[in-house]
């Protein structure tokens, strides 16, 4: 079976794009104007669990651009939405769709200019957002001495989902707290622009916090140590009670529309103080030294952290 990565190499030599390297958004100029723009692909098989709202699903489609927005430090103001639908489909179910689109598009004042609908098997919608801005915030630039940040504990979404399927229970609170990240996620897009010219790398972390954190160390060139893992205790609590490994939850769940940031010591202060006056919680998790790859510190040993995040196409 071929991976994502593999197929994703195919049609990049098909379509002769020989210098690809990954990015969070896609840029390029119309005359003296950078664009940035991103699509993602929601779909209703895959993406939308049991007990999640079509409206709020619709939104959620959108929130996924908006994430890697944030990370790049980059405003989206426009926006093209392509809609897949099955025959039949109730009028009250493409309200809702509606409703969902219009929520998020206010949100973040972004003005939907169009589209495309389409008849097929199932709920599929595909969103593309533009912006502009001189330079974005890359996953490459984290430089050796730096400090490595994340927006918002993790380990939540994923444990929302094993909720949500049915597959886990948990205290009241805890299960609330889960679910609502999956159903409503909060991308830091106010937070991003604020702190852009503060980062020397940053990447969106829906994939998984393992994905992410190698995919920056790799195109950095650096080695990245973590030394302080980004939960909180009720998570801990849950994960154990179900015999479930915490860093599973934490590191490889995806879903997640937080953003991973590196930045000088010189700038940690100043991030900090906008983390509070935008009420982003910001969680310092380690710092970038010679060398490659991901590792976990604990007891003064070093562990590697392996990419298992979310890859489509994978056994």
């Amino acid at each position: 079976m071929l991976d994502e990565s593999t197929i994703i190499k195919i049609f990049q030599k098909r379509l002769g794009n020989k210098k690809f390297v990954s990015e969070d958004v896609e840029v390029f100029n119309i005359g003296k104007t950078k664009i940035i723009a991103k699509v993602d692909t929601l779909v209703q098989s895959t993406d939308i669990p049991p007990k999640m709202k079509i409206r709020d699903a619709a939104r959620k489609s959108i929130v996924a651009c908006i994430s890697d927005f944030a990370a790049k430090g980059v405003n989206p103001q426009y926006g093209m939405i392509s809609l897949n639908l099955p025959k039949g489909i109730s009028r009250v179910n493409i309200n809702e769709i509606a409703r969902g689109l219009r929520k998020a598009s206010d949100e973040f004042n972004i003005t939907i200019l169009g589209g495309d609908t389409n008849e097929g098997k199932e709920i599929v919608i595909h969103v593309c957002l533009f912006g502009i801005i001189k330079k974005i915030v890359k996953r490459k630039g984290a430089k050796i001495g730096d400090t490595i940040f994340v927006t918002g504990p993790f380990g939540y979404t994923a444990a929302g989902l094993e909720i949500l399927l049915g597959k886990k229970k948990g205290d009241k609170n805890f299960v609330k707290k889960a679910i609502k990240t999956v159903i409503s996620p909060i991308p830091k897009l106010d937070f991003g622009i604020k702190n852009r010219s503060y980062f020397t790398s940053s990447m969106d972390s829906s994939d998984g916090l393992s994905t992410t954190l190698n995919e920056m160390a790799d195109q950095s060139e650096c080695k990245f140590i973590i030394n302080n893992i980004p939960t909180g205790k009720d998570l801990i609590k849950f994960a154990k009670s179900h015999k479930i490994t915490p860093n599973k939850l934490i590191f490889h769940g995806g879903e997640e529309y937080e953003f991973v940031f590196t930045t000088s010591k010189k700038f940690k202060s100043a991030i900090k103080k906008n983390a509070v006056l935008l009420k982003t919680p910001i969680i310092e998790i380690g710092h970038v030294t010679k060398g490659s790859g991901v590792f976990l510190e604990k007891n003064k040993k070093l562990v590697r952290l392996k990419d298992l995040g979310w890859h489509h196409f994978r056994k």
